[in-house]
């Protein structure tokens, strides 16, 4: 596996990837406060986040092509796809909304940062997770490129594995007045969409070298899973991948496209591996359902999205195993039971944006009314909206955890997909796993741990 280059090399050795630092390196700036979020700006662009989406660029490689894995280790891939096979596993970690916008949050995300990058350096031989996939929102609040190294490399400069990502709004948002050439997508694809393994200038005196995958949305394929990634723009809510319902004309149906030929690849494939979805907005996010119980949380369902998506599903006859977000400052998991293919399959939507900025309430009070937080298992059905499909038999809300900070370890092998969520307590700075799902690979059936 790839190790880091020596100091004061502009580039890596030999050009391979370099993933966490072989020394501990002092932090030569600390944690900036100076930030766009703390001005007037900031109150100015709170309807623009309603409104303002982004062109979607377009990857480099052709919408069926898949990025493997193999190809983020370079001369490794092949000896790390060994170990993998060998295992008879993949272990991987993903979670979202990791950026600290203040120096408040910061010790938050070094916690969440820490856990995973521990967890990756102590685990045993055949266990020790092959990447982190990011599920956005990692440099707040718009992604400038001052804060990349605050707020991702080095918090994770440790890390000993690649870090693949999707953006989220916050690394998409455009402020107001930012000059050519400094778009947060911009600065997010020279980071992770990069043509060639380079040290960029966000890393500072850091070694991780900028990821090479193809685009802001691409398949990810290792061995055991594909993980189909998606961006859902840069609105607060709801997320947006195409102009398919007309009222985004700025963005192009490209991702559709994309989505499709992925999909048509597995059939005409007869993939046998897991499949995943990952999104930066979350299909699902609880909201009661009953006005005097409260409000939702800080962010809501992205149900056109999730149309959008149902219907290139259904056309090409392949559904995901489960689907992956963030977004909402939370965890949650849902199991959503539905008619696909002439069979009834059980398929998990897991929220996962605890990852370090922020952790929010499910459930706030409103009308003087003390919130009335969902019982585990709770039939959450309307919230597929006003138009639900006939096929949607149920939708529960399983479990939740809206007071701690967390990561997803996800475990594949060729009969199963485990995901679990592992809190990590900021009084306690220790980890624990608190709800795992496991989903059997061949009839999409789905048993909680």
């Amino acid at each position: 596996m790839a190790r880091a280059a020596h100091s004061h090399l502009p580039d890596p050795v030999f050009h391979e990837p370099v993933f966490g630092e072989a020394d501990h390196l002092p932090d030569p700036n600390g944690f900036s406060t100076a930030h766009a979020s703390d001005t007037e700006l900031y109150k100015q662009i709170g309807d623009l986040l309603k409104k303002d989406v982004v062109a979607i660029p377009q990857s480099r490689i052709a919408p069926d092509a898949i990025f493997p894995l193999a190809e983020a280790y370079g001369s490794h891939g092949a000896q790390v796809n060994k170990l993998i096979e060998d295992a008879g596993k993949i272990i991987f970690h993903a979670l979202g909304d990791s950026g600290a916008s203040n120096i408040r949050k910061y010790a938050n995300e070094l916690h969440v940062s820490d856990q995973v990058t521990l967890d990756a350096a102590s685990a045993s031989n055949g266990n020790q997770p092959a990447f982190l996939f990011h599920l956005g929102d990692l440099v707040y609040n718009f992604g400038e490129a001052q804060y990349y190294y605050d707020q991702f490399y080095d918090p994770f400069r440790n890390y000993p594995a690649p870090i693949f990502a999707i953006p989220g709004n916050h690394d998409s948002f455009v402020v107001p007045g930012t000059p050519e050439g400094h778009a947060p997508l911009e600065t997010f694809q020279r980071n992770f969409c990069a043509t060639q393994r380079t040290i960029t200038q966000e890393a500072g005196s850091l070694h991780r070298t900028a990821m090479i995958q193809p685009g802001v949305y691409f398949t990810l394929d290792a061995p055991f899973v594909r993980i189909i990634g998606l961006f859902s723009n840069a609105l607060e809510d709801p997320g947006v991948i195409s102009n398919l319902d007309g009222n985004w004309p700025a963005v192009s149906n490209v991702q559709i496209d994309f989505l499709r030929a992925q999909l048509k690849k597995i059939k005409d494939e007869n993939y046998k591996g897991a499949v995943l979805l990952a999104t930066h907005h979350p299909p699902f996010s609880n909201s009661p359902q009953d006005p005097n119980g409260g409000t939702g949380g800080n962010h809501g369902c992205s149900t056109v999205m999730l149309k959008q998506i149902d219907k290139v599903c259904h056309d090409e006859g392949v559904y995901p195993h489960a689907v992956l977000s963030a977004h909402a400052h939370n965890y949650q998991r849902y199991s959503r039971i539905i008619e696909f293919g002439g069979r009834e399959i059980d398929v998990p939507f897991i929220v996962c944006g605890d990852g370090g900025h922020n952790v929010n309430p499910l459930v706030r009070a409103a009308r003087g009314h003390s919130p009335q937080e969902p019982h585990a298992g709770s039939d959450v059905k309307y919230l597929e909206g006003n138009h639900r499909p006939t096929w949607v038999k149920q939708l529960l809300l399983e479990k939740y955890d809206d007071h701690n900070y967390g990561y997803l370890r996800v475990h594949v092998d060729k009969d199963e997909l485990k995901v679990g969520f592992h809190q990590v307590s900021i009084r306690t700075l220790a980890q624990s796993r608190f709800d795992m799902v496991t989903v059997n690979l061949a009839d999409h059936t789905m048993v909680a741990n």
